[in-house]
């Protein structure tokens, strides 16, 4: 029997080992959420971390062997990574038989040289203009990102904890900039455990975050508030082992009832302007 090429083997331990952890949750994403339509574009966004890398590869396989007809491009926006990252990128996209296409931007300058109160955020938020103008540049009408289960609960606490409102990470959106482009996010069932697991098995080494305020030693990533919700999501599944289902599942039964307000179109309600006309 001829032996399979590595990124053979990466292919068939999405389908067949992990197919319940991640095949099974992706597709599933993929139809609950209506994340994909018949001859769209998509650019499928690579950092070069773990996430976007599986993401990658689930995309591959769903455009093999799924029934709606789409196309895609993989794309990696170098913000000023080192080169021994890059080749780490490369590598990796060569192993997993990934045909990227690598664009760069001067994103860690700019972040670098201006006081920003939250670096991470307006890094984020650079990276997200450039992309949308790169898939456009392209001709694609989605991009789509590595988002997992637990990017999707940190984000609903951090907003409850630090920005005073109850809101998270959507399934897919529209882009506000940029007209007839949506994101999407496909990996949005599939738990960051079951992607470390993945990554384990296959024996895989992946950036993780390589920006240039990382690198720097006198940074204290205990300081980050990320961090913090995911170690108190880690030590609340200690005491019931699937509280960040239960808290991804509130996010889908709000009672506005029995809520004090909510914004709906940045038009705010109260519970007081219905009150007395019950």
């Amino acid at each position: 029997m001829k032996k399979l090429e590595k990124y053979q083997e990466i292919e068939q331990s999405i389908i067949k080992k992990y197919r319940k952890e991640i095949w099974s949750k992706f597709i599933k994403a993929i139809q609950e959420y209506e994340l994909i339509d018949e001859n769209d574009k998509i650019m499928v966004c690579i950092s070069g971390g773990k996430d976007s890398f599986l993401l990658a590869k689930c995309m591959q396989e769903l455009q093999r062997h799924g029934k709606v007809r789409f196309d895609l491009r993989f794309v990696v926006m170098n913000p000023g990574y080192s080169q021994k990252n890059v080749d780490l990128i490369i590598d990796n996209a060569k192993t997993m038989n990934i045909p990227i296409e690598i664009f760069e931007s001067d994103i860690f300058n700019v972040v670098n040289t201006v006081d920003f109160k939250s670096p991470c955020y307006m890094c984020a938020k650079m990276r997200r203009g450039y992309l949308y103008s790169k898939a456009q540049e392209l001709g694609c009408n989605k991009i789509a990102l590595g988002h997992h289960f637990d990017d999707v609960i940190e984000t609903t606490l951090l907003s409850m904890f630090y920005g005073s409102e109850v809101k998270t990470m959507m399934p897919k959106l529209h882009s506000e900039n940029f007209e007839n482009m949506e994101l999407i996010r496909p990996l949005y069932l599939i738990k960051e455990q079951d992607i470390k697991s993945f990554i384990r098995y296959n024996g895989l080494t992946f950036l993780n975050c390589a920006c240039k305020f990382t690198e720097d030693s006198s940074i204290d990533e205990s300081l980050s508030k990320r961090k913090e919700i995911k170690n108190l999501i880690n030590d609340l599944r200690k005491i019931d082992k699937n509280i960040d289902m239960h808290i991804f599942k509130s996010l889908d039964n709000i009672n506005l009832d029995c809520v004090l307000g909510y914004n709906k179109n940045r038009e705010y309600t109260s519970f007081k302007d219905n009150y007395n006309k019950m």
